[in-house]
């Protein structure tokens, strides 16, 4: 495209919109497509789970999965299962905050005036979390950046900005809002290609306002005109050219979204499927490399009628073991959590991998957690961490009981498998050994 139509575009709102949507094509053979492109999702839900029901009975490679896992069985061989890690980091607030404030960051929260149900009040988190240690490290590269580094979903999760509502931190009380409205999401991602189709419009209009003037005018005004439109003619067809590349060369069109989604309990699930897909388009698309997927919040009051559960998470996390229908609903709720998970890697298993072997699958890490091990409890140990895809070249497959070690190595194995070979993350106190042992 030459430089005069760049302006022309850049005068129209388009050409900074176009050039990063573009620039991300694998056929052009941009710096960030000439080695494996390698992804990270981290997914949260919260509440703990229910132990019986989601951890295997076996180790090693021979293992099944329990009720809550079983939406992973297609994937049992890309599935990692680590049982034994906990969050050790301690000091103010309480267990739901330093769950999640802690969760990826691996670092204890600021003092503050935040008061939990217990312990002391407390801040945000004192330092970043991982997922933007690695997009950092990822974006310094012009062989790994991409347009966004990292993209922050979110399923209902509340407006109001307190220590159980964020995960993510860019750094020390600096923590990220998801993006928890799809079609906010929709806008960030492909707001500014829609410009494309206003392009469209806007040329159409001047060919039409061209022919208008056209009689009206002198003969040399006229030659200008017939310049004018000359240009516009070479305009539309690079446009079309454009639209074509977009479609074929990222493997889809820009997605359709279901009109009418609204931000309310009973549409979560047409939320989550919306920012999946969306997620999966952005990651075709090679927008970025790190996303996270966070339901709701810790402490959260989701009541999933949609799998016949009328009370609120959290109120049924509470209830003793010995309430075995209200475990029944836990184990519900959090089977319907794992189908989001399925639902997520067979939507990257069935995408292959532009410009490159495999699918998206084979090049991802999806992480799934949580924010306590046990909800009634309120434990830190033994958070769960499932681990599907090939995207760190984990051992996968296989099911592993590790002694109480703490999350910061899970944290280090993470950096580790980008090849970001830091020594520690978060508080050093926990990354004593390095890497979790068994991974790799």
């Amino acid at each position: 495209m030459t430089a005069n139509r760049r302006d022309f575009l850049r005068t129209l709102g388009v050409s900074a919109a176009a050039a990063p949507f573009l620039g991300n094509l694998p056929s052009l053979g941009f710096a960030n497509q000439s080695q494996r492109k390698q992804r990270l999702v981290v997914i949260f839900s919260p509440n703990g789970i229910v132990p019986t029901n989601f951890w295997p009975k076996d180790t090693g490679t021979s293992f099944t999965l329990p009720e809550i896992l079983k939406p992973l069985e297609p994937f049992q061989k890309q599935t990692l299962v680590l049982n034994g890690v906990c969050d050790r980091v301690r000091g103010d607030g309480d267990s739901h905050m330093r769950g999640i404030g802690c969760l990826l960051t691996g670092i204890e929260l600021f003092p503050g005036n935040i008061q939990g149900g217990s312990d002391t009040p407390a801040g945000w988190a004192k330092g970043h979390s991982v997922d933007q240690e690695i997009r950092t490290f990822l974006q310094k590269d012009a062989a790994t950046r991409t347009r966004f580094g990292s993209l922050e979903f979110g399923v209902m999760v509340p407006e109001r900005a307190d220590t159980w509502t964020r995960m993510v931190y860019a750094g020390a009380n600096k923590p990220l809002a998801p993006i928890d409205d799809p079609y906010q999401m929709f806008h960030k991602l492909y707001g500014r290609a829609k410009d494309n189709a206003a392009l469209a419009s806007v040329l159409d209009d001047l060919k039409e306002d061209f022919r208008k003037v056209g009689g009206a005018v002198s003969a040399e005004d006229r030659r200008l005109l017939d310049e004018h439109a000359s240009f516009v003619r070479e305009m539309e067809q690079e446009l079309k050219a454009d639209q074509a590349a977009q479609a074929n060369q990222l493997g889809h069109a820009v997605p359709e979204l279901e009109p009418g989604v609204k931000k309310e309990n009973d549409f979560i699930p047409k939320i989550s499927k919306a920012q999946i897909d969306l997620m999966v388009n952005g990651f075709a698309a090679d927008f970025a490399r790190v996303a996270t997927l966070q339901y709701t919040n810790s402490v959260g009051q989701a009541k999933m009628r949609w799998v016949g559960v009328e009370e609120s998470h959290h109120e049924l996390s509470h209830e003793p073991d010995t309430n075995t229908k209200v475990q029944d609903k836990l184990t519900k709720i959090n089977k319907w959590f794992c189908e989001q998970l399925a639902y997520l890697a067979k939507r990257l298993a069935a995408t292959p991998e532009p410009g490159g072997p495999g699918s998206l699958l084979d090049n991802t890490l999806i992480v799934w957690t949580n924010e306590l091990g046990k909800g009634n409890s309120h434990t830190l140990d033994n958070i769960p961490f499932i681990l599907v895809g090939g995207g760190l070249d984990f051992k996968m497959g296989q099911s592993l009981k590790l002694p109480r070690l703490p999350h910061n190595r899970l944290l280090l194995s993470l950096a580790h498998g980008f090849g970001h070979r830091l020594p520690t993350f978060g508080n050093p106190d926990f990354c004593a050994g390095g890497p979790l042992p068994g991974l790799t």
